[in-house]
């Protein structure tokens, strides 16, 4: 029996692997259809350069990036898919942003709203939290590729706003309407960044108890599940004891 369970358990994980690298390769797909919409060609589209190399790093198949690209540029036909943000509060006054692309708004309005209530949430009226927040443009190398010096210098001569660097990472911060020439411009003096995308980044962070952070984790993990969310982004400050709870 004990070996029964085990291959059981195998397959289970297995299983929920195919599924998760699924729901990848279906966001990775939606994000080049869009950016596609603005030209095919990913030298002079950072956007679809930039989603194109995120598939290649989660190993998604070139038929399909191929695929993707013709879909959103109108070569092949597709569905029409919609950008739209979500806005909400989570336990202890938490604000939170729900970016997707969906196919079927009402659909996806109606999920989205039943998940923030399901988890203690309260879904808000497009603005109620986007203020919070600051639409900027992140771009980050390993931090093998330069020295702390030489990356900051580089990124503010592409016309970045900051650089930060740690041991393992830089992470280059800029504008959202310079985003492709920060991107193009470093990517011709250390290669593709590891990352490099538009988001939103909170003006300040609410400080979470515990609880509360357990309740916010579940909702933001809810949340990030649902299959047309492309990015979910909190203003959230989480305790070290909840974050050792999530990697345990």
């Amino acid at each position: 029996m004990a070996g029964h369970s085990k291959f059981k358990n195998i397959m289970h994980r297995k299983g929920a692997q195919d599924l998760k690298r699924a729901k990848v390769f279906n966001r990775l797909s939606k994000e080049i259809m869009v950016a596609a919409r603005a030209g095919s060609d990913p030298a002079l589209n950072p956007r679809l350069r930039s989603a194109i190399y995120a598939a290649r790093k989660e190993n998604m198949p070139s038929d399909r990036i191929t695929t993707a690209v013709k879909k959103g540029s109108g070569e092949l036909q597709a569905e029409a898919l919609e950008e739209i943000r979500y806005e909400g509060y989570g336990p202890g006054g938490v604000a939170i942003l729900v970016e997707t692309m969906t196919d079927n708004r009402n659909r996806t309005a109606a999920d989205i709203r039943a998940l923030f209530s399901k988890y203690g949430g309260n879904m808000g009226e497009t603005g109620s939290v986007g203020f919070m927040f600051d639409r900027k443009g992140i771009i980050t190398y390993p931090a093998t590729k330069a020295s702390a010096d030489a990356m900051f210098e580089a990124a503010l001569e592409a016309g970045a706003e900051n650089c930060e660097s740690d041991p393992e990472w830089h992470e280059i911060t800029c504008v959202m309407e310079d985003f492709g020439a920060v991107q193009s411009a470093l990517a011709e003096k250390f290669g593709d960044a590891d990352e490099a995308k538009l988001t939103w980044i909170p003006q300040t962070l609410t400080p979470l108890d515990e609880a509360t952070a357990t309740s916010v984790l579940k909702l933001l993990s809810a949340l990030d599940d649902n299959e047309d969310a492309q990015d979910v982004i909190s203003n959230a400050e989480f305790p070290q004891a909840a974050l050792d709870k999530l990697s345990a």
